[in-house]
């Protein structure tokens, strides 16, 4: 992946929902000004979540989700009803699709209700309008629902589109000088070391994304960013006339970047940034805690936001579940989650050990968070995990004060 692509991550989500055949499908064609989506007569014809990433101006770029209709029927279609629903907890953005012939039904207005729990920015959009147009009833009854004014839109026609599009930008939460990676952390001309092993995992020729990521970010707060492997680490800070004002590291090296970096020196890694800038930092260290109350018999899970081809020594399935036996000395039973694929009931595990969720957006990052504290179970990610293990967590939560509070509660 290039540095001018803007990863999955970190596009804001816009996700569509309503009924079967309500044209869904056709809005988001209309929106994209491209035949991205399958548009059928025949109800039913999106099964399936369907993600297509674009850039939409004037929003930027997104990734924009088709979800199967809401009142699908039987069975199967419940299993389809539930996927569209698990969407939420990604999106960024909601439109709910309308039609006059049908307004708001019981099917639009449990997607409403749940769309408020979770505190999501909702449009209500009926389309077709060129077929039948909503009335003033209609158009009030949806804005009050929705807490914002109503569109009536045709995708046939275009009418309404545009203005629709300006509206969804003036909604998208403009958080990018909120959660940085490390710019903040960070003055113009400061040098920042990354070590950066070659990934295996990563096709060749190219960088995995999370030292993609911190590099632009580097370079957006005007520091100088010095790459290096682990083995040439000793010798990189040798040859920089002044120290550098952060060390970053692949978790997976952390003990030989420890060894090789001057105590005066800070250092943290790839994933413990990003358990900061996705995730929730604190409460991730605070689930490293318990890794040292675990059992015999307990079962740990070790979730990843993508699916990726896995080598002989991968870190998720074959490192971490090798290291964290050699350290309790128990015998612990370890299961796997990859993509879209997080448990429901989380209650029957003991521990949740998730990647950095580079692929992940906030919000489900967030998610998949939250649901494990709901059922009581503890929460770490790679980084934050492999520092406590190797006993050097401490120093690497030092450029981050809450998190090492945490880690001494």
């Amino acid at each position: 992946m290039s540095l001018n692509q803007t990863p999955q991550g970190e596009r804001t989500h816009l996700a569509l929902f309503g009924r079967r055949n309500v044209g869904k499908s056709s809005l988001i064609n209309a929106l994209t000004g491209q035949e991205v989506s399958i548009v059928s007569a025949v109800k039913g014809t999106t099964t399936d979540p369907v993600y297509k990433a674009m850039e939409l101006l004037p929003l930027g770029p997104v990734m924009i989700i088709d979800t199967p209709g809401l009142d699908d029927e039987g069975a199967l279609g419940a299993l389809r009803v539930q996927r569209a629903r698990d969407v939420l907890n990604k999106t960024d953005v909601a439109l709910l699709v309308l039609e006059a012939e049908h307004g708001l039904g019981d099917c639009e207005r449990e997607i409403l209700g749940l769309v408020r729990t979770k505190g999501l920015p909702l449009f209500a959009v009926y389309n077709k309008a060129d077929l039948a147009a909503p009335d003033a009833v209609q158009l009030a009854e949806a804005a009050a629902a929705s807490g914002r004014p109503a569109h009536a839109v045709s995708s046939a026609t275009g009418d309404g589109v545009e203005d629709l599009k300006l509206a969804l930008a003036q909604a998208v939460p403009e958080e990018a000088d909120k959660f940085q990676l490390l710019g903040d952390l960070l003055r113009p001309s400061d040098l920042v070391v990354l070590v950066t092993p070659i990934d295996k995992a990563a096709p060749k020729g190219r960088l995995i994304l999370p030292q993609q990521q911190v590099i632009r970010d580097v370079l957006e707060a005007d520091a100088i960013a010095v790459v290096t492997k682990e083995f040439e680490l000793r010798e990189t800070l040798a040859l920089l006339a002044r120290k550098p004002r952060l060390v970053v590291t692949d978790s997976q090296v952390f003990a030989k970047v420890s060894a090789d970096t001057p105590r005066d020196v800070p250092l943290t890694s790839f994933s413990i940034l990003f358990a900061r800038y996705k995730g929730d930092l604190e409460a991730l260290v605070r689930g490293a805690k318990a890794i040292e109350s675990l059992k015999d018999g307990d079962r740990v899970l070790v979730a990843e936001g993508c699916t990726h081809h896995r080598q002989s020594d991968d870190i998720g399935t074959v490192k971490i579940p090798r290291w964290l036996r050699q350290h309790t000395g128990r015998a612990l039973e370890f299961e796997h989650a990859s993509g879209m694929k997080y448990p429901r009931d989380l209650a029957r595990y003991a521990l949740v050990i998730h990647c950095g969720g580079c692929m992940l957006n906030r919000r489900e990052m967030h998610y998949r968070i939250r649901q494990a504290q709901a059922a009581g179970v503890p929460v770490v990610n790679y980084g934050v995990l492999i520092a406590a293990l190797q006993g050097i967590l401490p120093r690497c939560l030092e450029p981050f004060p809450l998190a090492a509070l945490a880690a001494g509660s």
